[in-house]
């Protein structure tokens, strides 16, 4: 099939590498204009940009799909269909029936949970032990359109979400390559969403990455992990300025520190929680690079009694540690060994 690849940042960059390698033909990549970054923000292209240009794909750059102009250059491709990962921008409802197999969107969550833009992070803040990805249907809903295909994938203890995202970016890669053969074959059937199930993902914000002490230490794990490596999990040291946190460790055996409080030791630096300690890992102080909590602790000479954060309450949902239930593993919509 002729496959106009829409995606933008590197999760996207295993599935453009398995359709290269795949029988159908990338005849052009869609992702997002060049953007700002780095301490300098100077322009820079996407990581799929970068890919397609190297591989001799033309790319198209618009800022919006909603242009008359835009939707006629697609439309000229003839594409067969349109596979979608982390794109990032809406495909309107001109757009959605240009290609003859429609926008085959790699989702990862098995959907109907988690729909929106951060199903990995708040999987893991959920505490759900199984995820996924799943191949579907792009419609005018968000993330609601048919099934083509599922797989599964387990919650290790210990991952961050850029743990989780960097193996379902891989094995939805060879997931999203097998619905495109079966589509071609004829051997798929779009199967609907199921109507119970529904949890939604919303952006990740930088203000949802604070870590509130006052909740027990298994949320404060998920949270800080659900936050690793973007948008960054922090909190606020006694003068008001941010601390970076990566993932922490949980100390079952020492629950006489309060929420946030702070004890230092050679090797470790322990902060209370509504329940038992954590032991911090990396931590970030203001205006430097990450460093191991003890050696920053012994830097910062830390008052005996000192309190990180000055939110000591709980939100509710995901702070409360509230069971929001594991993600189905069955082989949901699949056809034709689309999973």
């Amino acid at each position: 099939m002729r496959l106009l690849f829409a995606g933008t940042p590197s999760p996207a960059l295993a599935s453009l590498e398995a359709l290269l390698a795949s029988r159908h033909e990338v005849v052009a990549v869609l992702t997002r204009p060049d953007a700002r970054s780095g301490r300098g923000r100077s322009l820079a292209p996407s990581p799929v940009k970068e890919r397609a240009l190297e591989a001799g794909i033309p790319v198209l750059t618009p800022r919006t799909l909603r242009d008359d102009a835009v939707v006629e250059e697609i439309r000229a491709l003839g594409v067969d269909a349109a596979p979608v990962v982390a794109y990032g921008n809406l495909v309107p409802a001109s757009l959605l029936a240009v290609p003859t197999h429609g926008w085959v969107n790699l989702h990862f969550s098995v959907l109907p949970a988690w729909r929106g833009a951060a199903p990995v992070q708040h999987a893991i803040m959920a505490g759900d032990e199984v995820t996924g990805a799943t191949t579907f249907l792009l419609e005018e809903g968000l993330d609601t359109g048919p099934v083509l295909g599922t797989l599964t994938e387990t919650i290790r203890p210990r991952d961050t979400a850029g743990d989780l995202l960097d193996r379902l970016a891989v094995a939805g890669a060879t997931l999203l390559v097998r619905t495109l053969d079966a589509l071609e074959d004829g051997h798929l059937t779009p199967v609907a969403q199921p109507l119970d199930g529904i949890s939604h993902a919303p952006k990740v914000e930088v203000e949802d990455a604070r870590v509130r002490w006052g909740a027990p230490a298994h949320v404060v794990d998920r949270r800080i992990r659900g936050c690793t490596p973007a948008p960054g999990a922090w909190t606020t040291l006694p003068d008001g300025t941010r601390l970076g946190l990566g993932p922490v460790t949980q100390v079952a055996d020492v629950s006489d520190l309060a929420p946030g409080e702070v004890r230092a030791g050679k090797r470790e630096v322990l902060v209370g929680t509504a329940g038992h300690a954590v032991r911090l890992g990396e931590v970030t102080p203001p205006g430097k690079r990450a460093m191991p909590a003890a050696d920053w602790a012994r830097g910062a000479r830390l008052a005996e009694g000192t309190v990180l954060g000055t939110d000591l309450g709980t939100d509710l949902g995901t702070d409360l540690g509230t069971d929001l239930g594991t993600v189905p593993g069955a082989g949901v919509g699949t056809a034709g060994g689309a999973a």
